[in-house]
C-alpha cells in the first residue's frame, strides 16, 4: 500500500521525521480545502506553503489524487472514530440512546470539520475517482447504524406494511445480507432511508439550506432524529 494509506506508529528517527512531514503536508492541504475547496487542491501550492520544492512532496504523495485519497480516508476515519466513541459508551440495549449518539456524533463532527464533511459528502471532485480501498472507512458509520437497526429488529421483529415485491426493482439489496444479516429487505430499505435523512439534515444545515426555515437547528435536529427513529426502532417509545 502507498503513502496514501495510514501507517502504524513510527519507531525510528527517520520514520518519525517522515510521519511529521506527512502530517504537515496533510494539515496544509486541509487549509487549502477550506480556502479553495477540493477541486482547487494543488500539490505545488501545498509545497510552496511548506517552503518545499514540489518534487519533495511528490515523494510522499505521487499525485493530487493520492493526496485527496489520504484526506478522504482520514476524514472518514475521523468521523468514524467520533461516532464509535459515543455509541460504544452506551449499553447495547439502549437502542434509542445509541441511535441518538450516532446521529449527534455525525452532526457535531461535521460542524467541527465542515470542509472535511464537504470533501466526503459534498459535490464530487472533477476528475477524481476514489479507489476501492476507501470503501471500508466510508462505511464505518453506516455499519454502526446498521448494527443498531439489526439489534432493534431482532428484539422486536415487526415489519409493518411493506411493498417487498417492488424493492428489488428499486434497490441493490443483494449485498445487504452481510451488513444486516437475517433482516427483511423492507427493514434494510428503511435503514437506507433513515441514514439518508440523518446525513441529509447535516448537509442541509452545514451548507445553509435551512436558512430562513429553521430557527433552532439543535432542537430541530433532535426532533428529526427522534421522529425517524420510529421508522426503524419500533420499541423506542416503550
Amino acid at each position: 500500500m502507498s503513502d496514501t494509506a495510514a501507517t502504524s506508529a513510527p519507531r525510528t528517527a527517520r520514520e518519525r521525521a517522515r510521519a511529521e512531514l506527512t502530517r504537515e503536508i496533510l494539515d496544509t492541504a486541509r487549509a487549502h480545502l477550506e480556502a479553495e475547496g477540493a477541486a482547487g487542491l494543488s500539490l505545488r501550492a501545498v509545497a510552496r506553503d511548506l517552503g518545499m520544492v514540489s518534487s519533495a512532496v511528490y515523494r510522499y504523495f505521487p499525485s493530487r489524487d493520492d493526496l485527496l485519497t489520504r484526506l478522504i480516508i482520514d476524514a472518514y476515519n475521523g468521523l468514524g472514530d467520533a461516532v464509535d466513541a459515543r455509541e460504544a459508551s452506551l449499553a447495547r440495549g439502549d437502542l434509542l440512546g445509541r441511535w441518538m449518539a450516532v446521529a449527534n456524533g455525525c452532526r457535531d463532527w461535521a460542524l467541527a470539520h465542515p470542509q472535511e464533511w464537504a470533501l466526503i459528502y459534498g459535490s464530487p471532485v472533477p476528475g477524481y475517482e476514489a479507489p476501492e480501498f476507501t470503501i471500508e472507512p466510508a462505511t464505518r458509520v453506516t455499519m454502526v447504524l446498521a448494527n443498531i437497526i439489526t439489534d432493534a429488529w431482532r428484539e422486536s421483529p415487526v415489519e409493518g406494511p411493506a411493498r417487498e415485491a417492488s424493492l428489488g426493482a428499486m434497490l441493490e439489496l443483494s449485498g445487504m445480507e452481510e451488513v444486516m444479516p437475517g433482516v427483511p429487505d423492507v427493514v434494510r430499505a428503511r435503514g437506507l432511508m433513515v441514514w439518508t435523512q440523518i446525513f441529509g439534515f447535516v448537509s442541509f444545515e452545514l451548507f445553509g439550506h435551512y436558512r430562513g426555515s429553521v430557527r433552532n437547528a439543535n432542537k430541530f435536529f433532535d426532533f428529526v432524529v427522534d421522529e425517524i427513529a420510529e421508522t426503524v426502532l419500533p420499541r423506542s417509545r416503550d
